[in-house]
């Protein structure tokens, strides 16, 4: 039976999809998943009523947060993921053939277990991968515990649920700065941030932060359809600026890595990606700090 399946990214906005099935729904220990079908969007998985991933449109959110920092990286070898359970983000990396050890840090075994058996298009077999090593355990506890190591990390991607959730640690300044701990010299982190319409508050907030932590910080900027908005992201590193990168220079890496499947980013959108539309210029400034 079908149903609206309506999305509330602020107290007064409501968007989302008239005709909707419920195909599966888990209590987990954490939070609640379910797995819809639509007609716009093909299937895609909420977590506590939150849009996540769909089928029809991951493939912009992920290919955003995954390649402009890993094309800036020279040669990237060991990425970690936090969250990442529906295998978007590693699938993505392991498009990089440098890639030799992805770890995906991810909370929930139970959205491991329902996107891989709901949503194949969407991990493609990443987890099946002998360079993937899935953690399940709070993302906080294993950075903590990888301090020290010899193996650092040259990427890491936050493909978690939004700051105002469970993950709500990991997107502070103390934690950025633990992160840190864990990078290599020319690593790079990239984190999505939420809608300049929606969220302004809390991306000013979270860039202070980043801008705090970091020396180069870039925001990106694209249309989710399933996030109903223009979505923000963002790169932080202390070497390493994506925004810096040429049309040229990513042709030339994308091609070297032998990449060509891309459904969203490319060489030609890369500079756009990074672009800052006035409107939301505008829109942020009154929170940001005057030093920003």
């Amino acid at each position: 039976m079908s149903a609206p399946l309506l999305f509330h990214p602020t107290p007064d906005a409501v968007y989302g999809f008239r005709h909707a099935s419920l195909i599966a729904r888990v209590d987990s220990p954490y939070q609640r998943i379910e797995v819809w079908d639509t007609l716009q969007l093909g299937r895609l998985f909420t977590l506590d009523g939150r849009p996540m991933t769909s089928a029809g449109d991951e493939f912009i959110y992920h290919e955003c947060m995954v390649h402009p920092a890993a094309l800036a990286h020279p040669a990237p070898q060991a990425a970690l993921v936090l969250g990442g359970g529906d295998g978007g983000a590693a699938r993505q990396l392991l498009a990089h053939p440098g890639i030799e050890r992805i770890v995906v840090a991810e909370l929930d075994e139970q959205v491991v277990r329902v996107t891989r058996e709901h949503m194949p298009e969407v991990h493609g077999g990443a987890f099946d991968d002998a360079r993937v090593e899935l953690v399940i355990g709070d993302a906080a506890h294993y950075v903590a515990a990888a301090e020290g190591r010899s193996a650092q990390f040259d990427l890491i991607v936050f493909d978690l649920t939004p700051p105002d959730s469970p993950a709500a640690g990991l997107y502070t300044r103390a934690f950025f700065d633990q992160l840190k701990r864990v990078m290599s010299p020319t690593a790079a982190l990239s984190v999505h941030l939420g809608s300049p319409y929606f969220h302004a508050a809390r991306i000013a907030g979270l860039l202070d932060d980043l801008r705090s932590a970091f020396a180069v910080v870039r925001t990106m900027h694209t249309f989710v359809p399933l996030y109903g908005s223009l979505w923000m992201m963002a790169t932080a590193s202390d070497s390493l600026d994506p925004a810096a990168l040429s049309a040229d220079v990513v042709t030339e890496r994308l091609a070297a890595r032998r990449i060509d499947a891309l459904k969203h980013y490319s060489a030609a959108t890369h500079a756009g990606l990074f672009t800052v539309p006035a409107s939301v210029r505008d829109k942020l400034s009154q929170f940001l700090k005057p030093t920003s």
